[in-house]
């Protein structure tokens, strides 16, 4: 995996142009509500849910990808490494804590490896559209808005894009909101129309399969 230091000056206008967009995969949670099994492990198609995922965010034009772990931790890497996916993992030692505490340490990754946005989506969403993926950091790079979310008819859902500007805030979440707070409140939060379901379907219990 690629790394970079950069001093450029980060503000919520810095979506214009170029900028180095990487990926961050929220897989820490312990899924209390699917039963006894980590629902991230569920299999779908003959993968599991997780690695649906990471390939969502491996198939466009991200630079990097990292996925934040924390319960069953290493099998959840071992399902990733298992698929010869290119993904780093961080762990979350405070993943029991909520959602929260892995948006912070994917928002440090992130701040470590010098990327300009990162696009923060949830393993237990396997049918997000990798085309919206793209359709966030095109938007971004147009200077379209420093908080980026897809929305069908209306009604937002993830993935998320956040500029670097935002990373400091994001390091900084309590709850189990993670980034939403932010998300909604922003001035600089963009809803972004597309045609993909999948950013409003995730797994919760194993019926949702």
């Amino acid at each position: 995996m690629h790394s970079r230091e950069t001093d450029r000056k980060r503000t919520p206008e810095s979506g214009d142009g170029d900028g180095r967009i990487g990926g961050v995969l929220l897989a820490a949670g312990r899924s209390r509500r699917f039963g006894e099994e980590n629902k991230l492990l569920a299999t779908l198609e003959g993968d599991p849910l997780v690695v649906h995922a990471a390939r969502t965010l491996l198939t466009g034009t991200l630079a990097d990808v990292v996925a934040v772990v924390g319960h069953e931790a290493e099998r959840v890497r071992a399902a990733l490494e298992d698929a010869d996916l290119d993904v780093a993992v961080r762990y979350n030692a405070d993943h029991a804590d909520g959602q929260s505490t892995s948006v912070r340490v994917g928002a440090a990754a992130a701040d470590e490896r010098g990327w300009d946005a990162a696009v923060f989506a949830l393993g237990d969403m396997p049918w997000v559209d990798p085309e919206t993926v793209d359709r966030l950091t095109a938007a971004y790079r147009a200077g379209t808005g420093s908080i980026l979310a897809p929305s069908v008819d209306g009604h937002r859902g993830n993935p998320v894009l956040f500029d670097a500007a935002h990373f400091d805030a994001l390091t900084r979440v309590a709850g189990d909101r993670g980034g939403r707070r932010l998300l909604e409140t922003h001035d600089e939060t963009t809803l972004l129309p597309v045609d993909d379901p999948g950013i409003r379907r995730d797994v919760d219990e194993r019926t949702d399969l």
